[in-house]
């Protein structure tokens, strides 16, 4: 009976909310304000049998794993650590700042002797719920934006930093200093299973099917081991769980293995964990207690004192307003506070009031904290910066392409080392001399200026020379690379590494006759590509909760028809069914005004 109310709790909650458009506050805080509701608290209807607790703990394990899977690692590489606003070095000086204003005023209360540790009650109040963050800034869509992922990263490492320092004060106060060691194993562990599946990952994905679902099984298998080593170390489960996310996040699965397990993960085993924390906990008992009321308000002060800085640590990253609602947001804490004051009692720093004061101070940041947030934050408008198109070489075929291109949306460039050329086009569309010779090309390769760029377009009438700077723009990381060769001037051997590397081969001859081909059999055709009113688009589905939408239901789909989508490197034809995914390219004709509008709705990376 308890699981069946709980369950139904889960799905009447999202119902309610939307009836009432309670909008601003998180389903996570709902579902805990239920379970105090339901639990010991009030009505008594739910008792925390062993299903219930089972299933709890693997929610939990679940939530923890799906945030090691939130967090970009592309934010870890030098070259986006150069500026001094980049995410990770900020979110490192911040958790800096919450670990030093938590030293301090565990040294403060120390003295009080309201806490008699100041180690663990640093570790407390450097604890911050990053499974209550994650579905907040999930709700608010902003984990892909760098202010989101500066709260993510902020969030991760008030979990996993503050569950070592518990790990490891529990063992060494406990006298077993030499099993210290075997924390490292679970690191170990989780790079071993990275390296060993890694290879094998893409034959999974060949042999994968509806009835196998291996990358599910994979992800569970990952989860189980190393959740199971950590607990076997010593360490808290959710050590393992949150490095299993990260190895699961490293062997980049596809989308679809990410939202079939968010969809389990959310559909079932975290609301059923934070019903049940509300359910465990007896405000009753602690509010009837004089000296649980006194303390309340002190351990409160602290969960927030401790994240204070964050408001100048977080200085330029957006609008201040953003900032204190950010910072208020990183108050919330509940995760962690359990087993910390299990350990707390189990080695007497504590006694049961001050135990009970902590709990009820901690629910009150996850009740009021993400309630504020939601409130203040105010979602900024995203600048979709317009792709660049660079061109080397002027001729017949760049001229023309580079002057239709709308200036709305593509910033173009073409580069020429022909002074006759630049003076007889300059004036015509934005062309850049190289130099005044009639040398080859390859005096572009000390320019970087021509190879940074989203697209590049190498179309020399020496075909040789632009396999030779195919080759060099490949090597300087280009995102795409068109290609004007003649087949019958590379190998195949050369033809096949360029296609290889996902280079675009153009052929003019060929092109024109494939061309002209589709014409008479498909006579519109002359028409579609004649229409200056609607022309023929291509974007690309960035925004993730257009993901498993049916076509029929887009937005502005009354004002553009899909030609053609290009899914998983396939070409299916839509249907007002078919269902879209991150990464789909959709091919569309529309008004060439409302593109913009188009690609804000659906490049948005959320």
């Amino acid at each position: 009976m308890s699981l069946f109310i709980v369950l139904l709790i889960a799905l009447i909650i999202p119902i309610i909310m939307d009836s009432l458009h309670l909008n601003n506050i998180p389903t996570s805080i709902a579902e805990i304000i239920a379970g105090i509701l339901l639990g010991k608290s009030l009505f008594n209807l739910i008792t925390i049998n062993s299903t219930l607790s089972q299933l709890s703990t693997l929610g939990v394990i679940i939530l923890i794993f799906l945030s090691g899977m939130e967090i970009d690692f592309s934010l870890f590489k030098k070259e986006n650590n150069t500026q001094k606003n980049a995410p990770l070095k900020v979110a490192i000086l911040s958790f800096t700042s919450i670990l030093i204003l938590s030293l301090i005023f565990s040294i403060i209360i120390n003295k009080f002797h309201l806490f008699n540790s100041v180690t663990l009650g640093t570790i407390l109040f450097s604890t911050i719920a990053l499974g209550i963050i994650i579905t907040a800034l999930k709700e608010k869509e902003i984990l892909s934006n760098q202010f989101g992922q500066i709260l993510l990263l902020i969030a991760a490492f008030g979990e996993i930093v503050p569950l070592l320092g518990l790990t490891v004060y529990a063992i060494a106060i406990q006298g077993h200093i030499q099993k210290i060691w075997l924390i490292a194993l679970i690191f170990i562990l989780a790079l071993g299973l990275l390296l060993h599946f890694r290879p094998v990952y893409n034959f999974f994905e060949k042999i994968n099917k509806v009835t196998t679902q291996l990358d599910i099984r994979l992800a569970f298998f990952i989860v189980i081991t190393l959740v199971a080593f950590a607990e076997h170390v010593g360490a808290e489960n959710i050590l393992g769980a949150f490095l299993a996310g990260i190895v699961m996040k490293l062997l980049k699965p596809k989308e679809e293995t990410l939202d079939k397990l968010s969809s389990l993960g959310y559909g079932f085993f975290i609301p059923i964990f934070f019903i049940t924390t509300g359910a465990k906990i007896n405000l009753k008992l602690l509010l009837t207690n004089p000296k649980s009321l006194t303390l309340i308000p002190i351990f409160l002060i602290g969960f927030v004192l401790t994240k204070i800085a964050l408001i100048l640590t977080l200085k330029k990253t957006t609008n201040y307003k953003n900032i204190l609602a950010g910072s208020i947001l990183e108050m919330t804490t509940i995760t962690l506070v359990i087993p910390i004051l299990s350990v707390a009692q189990e080695l007497n720093i504590i006694n049961a009031t001050q135990s009970g004061a902590i709990t009820v101070a901690a629910i009150l940041t996850c009740l009021v904290c993400p309630i504020i947030f939601n409130n203040l934050y105010t979602k900024e408008p995203i600048i979709i910066n317009n792709p660049t198109v660079h061109f080397i070489g002027v001729n017949e075929f760049t001229v023309p392409v580079a002057q239709q291109l709308s200036s709305k949306l593509y910033k173009t460039t073409l580069y020429t080392n022909s002074k006759k050329y630049f003076e007889a086009f300059h004036h015509k569309t934005n062309i850049q001399l190289i130099s005044d010779t009639n040398e080859p090309y390859d005096n572009l390769i000390n320019s970087n200026d021509v190879f940074n760029t989203d697209t590049l377009i190498i179309s020399t009438t020496d075909h040789k020379q632009n396999y030779n700077l195919t080759k060099y723009a490949m090597n300087q990381n280009v995102k795409r690379i068109i290609t004007r060769i003649n087949t019958k001037t590379i190998t195949q051997g050369q033809y096949d590494e360029l296609k290889k590397n996902n280079v675009e081969i153009f052929n003019p001859i060929n092109a024109n006759i494939n061309l002209f081909r589709n014409i008479i059999e498909t006579p519109d055709m002359l028409h579609m590509l004649n229409d200056i009113k609607d022309m023929i688009f291509e974007i690309k589905i960035q925004n993730r909760k257009f993901c498993g939408k049916e076509i029929k239901n887009l937005p502005l789909i009354d004002q553009i028809t899909i030609i053609q989508i290009y899914h998983d490197k396939k070409l299916i034809l839509p249907h007002g069914d078919t269902q879209l995914h991150f990464n789909d390219h959709i091919i569309f004709t529309a008004p060439k005004n409302i593109i913009p509008k188009i690609r804000d709705i659906y490049e948005t990376q959320n």
